[in-house]
């Protein structure tokens, strides 16, 4: 069972509905219990990476995501959910993330217009079963002002330009991010969808 993990941000419902159309009937739960259960998590995020770190804190689902890729179940974050997968942001102050990924999150500083908002195409950087099916130059949407601004180039699996090269989608060992919305594009997001899902039942 994959959970989409509901701490009080994000588009959970259409993030839920990507995973349907994927194949995936995947509940939406902040219970322990459904999570202590899942064989994957999903973090999706819309919203301040300090606010989403203070719910996730509050809740103890902080302390319960990293328990669980400990234990080796697949961890998919989404947009903000991606970020909070780093060391930190610096986004309106300093905060820290889960600390599942070195890196940091900063902001677009290159003269263009933020947030990104659109469709954008993928370098595929990393052969990956996540990626399976994706090639690079294909066009996924994005809606963000920030990214990681540094991060281990063996987790940097696809990256995006938007005048400065970043990461768009990174993976190691069981956790896995993607910096674009995969239920707003179209059939390619639902195939990155879909392999997570073959991820998580293996």
């Amino acid at each position: 069972m994959i959970v989409i993990v509901d701490y009080g941000l994000g588009n959970l419902q259409s993030v839920r509905n990507g995973f349907v159309a994927a194949g995936f009937d995947t509940p939406i739960s902040s219970d322990p219990g459904d999570l202590a259960r899942a064989s994957g998590l999903v973090l999706p995020g819309v919203g301040a990476f300090g606010q989403a770190m203070e719910n996730l804190r509050r809740t103890g689902l902080a302390s319960m995501l990293v328990e669980r890729v400990r234990q080796g179940v697949p961890l998919l974050g989404i947009c903000l959910g991606l970020q909070l997968l780093f060391e930190g942001s610096e986004e309106m102050g300093d905060h820290a993330g889960l600390g599942l990924l070195p890196g940091k999150v900063v902001l677009f500083r290159n003269g263009r217009k933020v947030p990104q908002v659109g469709w954008n195409d993928l370098l595929i950087r990393r052969p990956h079963p996540l990626l399976e099916g994706i090639k690079s130059g294909d066009y996924v949407y994005f809606v963000h002002s920030y990214y990681v601004g540094s991060c281990d180039g063996e987790a940097v699996l696809a990256t995006a330009n938007y005048g400065v090269e970043f990461p768009a989608v990174v993976g190691r060992g069981h956790v896995f991010g993607l910096q674009f919305h995969p239920e707003k594009s179209s059939r390619l997001g639902i195939r990155i969808l879909s392999n997570f899902g073959g991820l998580a039942s293996c």
